[in-house]
C-alpha cells in the first residue's frame, strides 16, 4: 500500500528526483530500485535555522503498487449561446471564474470589459513607463485578467474557509498553470505566464457560447422598482439582463460614483496604504536565507512582516521576490505603484508594499463624500504625490534611513521603477500620522530583520490600491445586493476578496447563487 511521509530534508535532496528516492529508501528500508514513483503533495521552506531545509509530504508507490499519473482536465462545458444570458461586468479572476461557472451550470454569461484583451493591455503598459500616458480604460488595473494579470499572480490565499482553493487552483493548471501551484506553500503563475492563460479562459467562454465584450465601459446600470434590467455602455447600447455580478475591482471609481448617485448603498470601508520599498535580492536572500549566497536550489526569498505601531497594524503586502516596481495609475494626475515577478523571479531587486492599516475615523476630512470618503482620501495622497514628483509618471522616492531621520535624500540610485524618480521628503506625501508610523515602523522591522533598515533600500509612495475603499452590501446567503434584486457584488472592488484565488472563489459562488435562483 503506498506510504505518505512527512520529512525535512536539504534543498539539494528536494530538487534531486534520484537523491530524494536514495533519502526516501533509507528512511523505509527499501533499494531505491523498489520505487516506482514519488508524488510529491506538499513543499514548504523552512528557514528558521542556519540550515535551512525543505518541508515535503510525499507518498510513495512502491513496484508493484498501483500507481497512474492523473491529468487534471477541465470540466465538462456545454453550448450555452441559446441559454438564459448573465451580464458580467468586469474580466478580472472573479468576472472571468464567474463566468466560467455560469457555462458549467447552463447559463450564458456576457463579460463585458472596459479595458483590452492581454495582448492589447501591453502597447498601453508600454505607453504608462515610457511615455507617462495613462490609459484609463487600458492600464495595470483594467483590461482583461484584471490587475493580478501583471502583477505577479500570486495565488496564496489565507481564505481557506471561503471556498474551494483547490478547484480554483486545478481549474489554472488545466489552463496551462505549472502543477507546481498544487504542491508550493505560497505558489505563483508570474506576469509572464499569467496572460496566456488569461486568454486560453477567455477562448473557453466564448467557444461553449459566452460573449466577451472588449473596450466596453458601463457607463449606467438599469434599475427599475429596485431591480436590475442591464446595463448601458460608453456608446450608448443597452444590454439587457435581470441578473448582473458586478466584479469591477478594487479601483473602478466610476462604478463606485455611479453607483452613489444612483443612490444604490454603498459604504465607506477601511484598507490600508504606504509605500513600496525595494531591496536588493542577494540582501533579503542575506537575511531570510542567513548566508552571503543561497546557491542554485533555493528560490529568491521572500519576506513578511508584522508590527504593531502606535496602535496600528503596519505590514509587507504583496511581497514580490526578484521583482520590479510598476505604475499603475488608471487617471492622469495620480501616481501609484504596485509590484510584479516573473515566473523565475530573477531580477536583482526585490519589493514590498509596507502599508498602515486605516480606519474609517481617518476618512474624516472627507466626510462630504460619504461612501465615498476612503476614495477620496486615497485620491488626495496619489493626485499630492504627482504633484510633488514634477507631474509625470515619476514618483515620489527616499532612502531608508533617510526616511526615519526626515532627511531628502541626495541622490535617488536607478531602480526598477521604469518611469524613474524624485526625491522627495515622504513626510510631504502623508498625513503626518501615517509618515510618523511608517518611520517608526522602519526602525521596528531593522531590529526583526537585521539588515533591512539600511540606505541602500528605496521607498517608492504610494502603495494605495492595497484592496477597495468600498464596499457594496450584499446578502450574507443569497450573495444579492441589500437594496437591488437581481445586482451581485463580487470580488476586490465590492470588498469581498482579496487576490486572485478569493476572487475567483467569489465569482464562483455568484454565478452559484443566481443559478440557484433560477431554478
Amino acid at each position: 500500500m503506498p506510504r505518505e511521509l512527512l520529512l525535512q530534508v536539504t534543498p539539494e535532496i528536494a530538487a534531486n528526483e534520484l537523491l530524494l528516492k536514495d533519502y526516501l529508501s533509507k528512511q523505509i528500508k527499501v533499494s531505491p530500485k523498489e520505487i516506482q514513483h514519488v508524488s510529491i503533495l506538499k513543499r514548504s521552506i523552512d528557514a528558521r535555522q542556519k540550515a535551512i531545509k525543505i518541508n515535503l509530504k510525499v507518498i510513495i508507490y512502491l513496484q508493484g503498487e498501483p500507481f497512474q499519473e492523473t491529468k487534471i482536465e477541465l470540466p465538462i462545458y456545454k453550448d450555452v449561446s441559446s441559454a438564459q444570458e448573465v451580464i458580467v461586468v468586469g474580466a478580472g479572476p472573479a468576472g472571468l471564474f464567474a463566468a466560467l461557472q455560469l457555462i458549467e451550470l447552463g447559463l450564458k454569461p456576457i463579460v463585458i470589459e472596459r479595458g483590452k484583451d492581454v495582448r492589447g493591455r501591453r502597447r498601453d503598459l508600454k505607453a504608462i513607463n515610457v511615455d507617462h500616458i495613462v490609459n484609463e480604460d487600458s492600464n495595470y488595473c483594467f483590461g482583461e485578467g484584471g490587475a493580478g494579470t501583471y502583477s505577479d499572480g500570486k495565488l496564496y490565499t489565507r481564505s481557506k474557509k471561503r471556498g474551494d482553493v483547490t478547484r480554483i487552483l486545478e481549474l489554472l493548471v488545466a489552463f496551462g498553470a505549472s502543477e507546481d501551484i498544487l504542491v508550493e506553500a505560497h505558489p505563483h503563475i508570474g506576469t509572464n505566464k499569467l496572460p496566456k492563460i488569461i486568454e486560453d479562459i477567455r477562448n473557453k467562454i466564448i467557444e461553449f457560447g459566452g460573449q466577451v465584450l472588449f473596450d466596453t465601459r458601463v457607463t449606467d446600470i438599469l434599475v427599475k422598482n429596485n431591480e436590475v434590467e442591464g446595463i448601458v455602455t460608453q456608446n450608448g447600447d443597452k444590454i439587457l439582463s435581470n441578473k448582473l455580478i458586478l466584479a469591477t475591482g478594487h479601483s473602478a471609481r466610476d462604478i463606485f460614483e455611479l453607483l452613489d448617485k444612483k443612490k444604490i448603498f454603498i459604504e465607506a470601508k477601511p484598507f490600508a496604504l504606504g509605500v513600496r520599498a525595494e531591496h536588493s535580492q542577494e540582501l533579503i536572500d542575506s537575511i531570510q536565507y542567513s548566508c552571503d549566497y543561497r546557491g542554485e536550489h533555493l528560490p529568491p526569498a521572500p519576506y513578511s512582516i508584522v508590527k504593531q505601531v502606535n496602535g496600528r497594524g503596519m505590514y509587507s503586502f504583496c511581497m514580490c521576490p526578484g521583482g520590479v516596481i510598476a505604475p499603475c495609475a488608471t487617471s492622469p494626475g495620480e501616481v501609484v505603484t504596485n509590484g510584479w515577478s516573473p515566473s523565475k523571479r530573477d531580477q536583482v531587486t526585490a519589493n514590498s508594499g509596507i502599508v498602515i492599516e486605516l480606519k474609517l475615523e481617518d476618512f474624516k476630512p472627507f466626510a462630504k463624500f460619504g461612501a465615498l470618503a476612503g476614495m477620496e482620501f486615497q485620491k488626495s495622497i496619489e493626485q499630492k504625490a504627482w504633484h510633488l514628483a514634477g507631474e509625470t509618471q515619476k514618483v515620489p522616492a527616499q532612502r531608508m534611513v533617510d526616511f526615519t531621520q526626515n532627511k531628502v535624500s541626495a541622490d535617488i540610485p536607478k531602480t526598477s521603477y521604469v518611469p524613474g524618480t524624485t526625491s522627495v521628503e515622504m513626510g510631504q506625501v502623508f498625513p503626518g500620522f501615517l509618515s510618523q508610523i511608517l518611520r517608526e515602523g522602519f526602525k521596528e522591522f531593522g531590529k526583526s530583520m537585521r539588515g533591512y533598515l539600511t540606505n541602500e533600500a528605496i521607498l517608492h509612495a504610494p502603495e494605495s490600491r492595497t484592496s477597495s475603499p468600498v464596499r457594496i452590501p450584499r446578502d450574507p446567503i443569497t450573495y444579492e445586493h441589500l437594496q437591488i434584486k437581481g445586482l451581485y457584488p463580487c470580488g476586490e472592488g465590492a470588498g469581498y476578496a482579496g487576490g486572485i484565488i478569493s476572487a475567483a472563489i467569489d465569482g464562483e459562488k455568484c454565478a452559484l447563487m443566481i443559478a440557484e435562483t433560477l431554478k
